[in-house]
């Protein structure tokens, strides 16, 4: 019990630079004792004594600011980091070493009883701040969602989603479950170069359009050379320079 207690407290100072020692943690750290208290609301659901058990959650709610519904199944070493507002909801199921921030919501969109309506996290998800992630589906191993996302479909294995609605991003850092390895632990989903997709296709797309209004400029340039307008009077080199690269263009 109490190693894997202390196991626990270890996984949240190897992410939290602000954890200073193992006292602080227990008695400073609302998103462990959410979890502890969710574990025996969790065991009374279990047993069938379902009301002890909602009324133990609002007490954890209101001692914590962390709503975690007593049938939600969470993995071992879980972080819920500062925690404020955190709603998990009946259905939902957290894999080991997850990290989850203030304000997400892990919810369901369904109404109807007796169904999967809450995701499901793989193994070290990272879930950053004020993100939402509604649904039945499942978010991969090692993945990440990004501040405020509000993810409605499933995400694979380590890849990151941004956005709303998300937008899956490829991964670009090699992934580890291992809470205790800070090398490619990934604070607030944070992943370094690696844009949004949706804003590299439009830089692409400006990119191409300044490069089309350069041709064009060229091609009337050298058109006015050649009908000898008298608003433009060059030397017969820059024609047959242009005429030349304009050659070249048509060539590729």
């Amino acid at each position: 019990m109490f190693s894997s207690l202390f196991d626990q407290v270890d996984s949240i100072i190897a992410r939290d630079p602000a954890a200073r020692n193992r006292l602080e943690v227990i008695t400073c750290y609302p998103g462990l004792h959410a979890v502890w208290l969710h574990r025996i609301s969790h065991f009374l659901w279990n047993l069938g004594l379902k009301w002890i058990a909602r009324v133990l959650s609002m007490f954890a709610r209101f001692f914590t600011g962390i709503e975690i519904h007593p049938g939600a199944k969470i993995g071992r070493r879980v972080f819920l980091d500062h925690g404020l507002g955190i709603v998990i909801g009946e259905t939902t199921e957290i894999g080991d070493d997850c990290t989850i921030y203030q304000g997400v919501t892990l919810g369901g969109t369904s109404l109807y009883k007796g169904v999967k309506r809450h995701p499901t996290l793989g193994k070290g998800v990272v879930i950053s701040a004020g993100a939402k992630v509604l649904g039945g589906f499942t978010v991969g191993d090692g993945a990440r969602v990004g501040s405020n996302a509000v993810v409605l479909k499933e995400i694979p294995a380590g890849a990151t989603a941004v956005g709303i609605p998300a937008r899956v991003l490829h991964p670009d850092l090699p992934q580890s479950a291992d809470s205790k390895t800070k090398e490619y632990f990934s604070a607030y989903g944070v992943t370094p170069n690696v844009d949004d997709p949706v804003s590299m296709a439009l830089k692409g797309l400006i990119d191409a359009t300044i490069e089309q209004e350069a041709k064009i400029a060229m091609l009337e340039k050298a058109l006015a050379k050649l009908s000898n307008t008298p608003t433009d009077t060059v030397g017969s080199s820059d024609t047959k320079r242009d005429l030349d690269a304009i050659k070249e263009w048509l060539k590729e």
